[in-house]
């Protein structure tokens, strides 16, 4: 998948669950997803770190 097509896909996904969820759920959710990306770019950044010490 190109990154056009995973921007579209990404984009579809969330008017979907934006006309199925209840603006609450809907917070709460993009608050996870909020933190799942900032913690795999915390571990990522850590790992580029000690691999750059090696």
């Amino acid at each position: 998948m190109n990154s056009c097509e995973l921007l579209s896909f990404i984009t579809s996904l969330a008017c979907l669950m934006s006309n199925s969820l209840d603006d609450d759920c809907l917070g709460v959710l993009s608050a996870v997803f909020t933190q799942l990306g900032d913690s795999i770019a915390t571990i990522l950044a850590n790992r580029n770190m000690l691999d750059t010490k090696k």
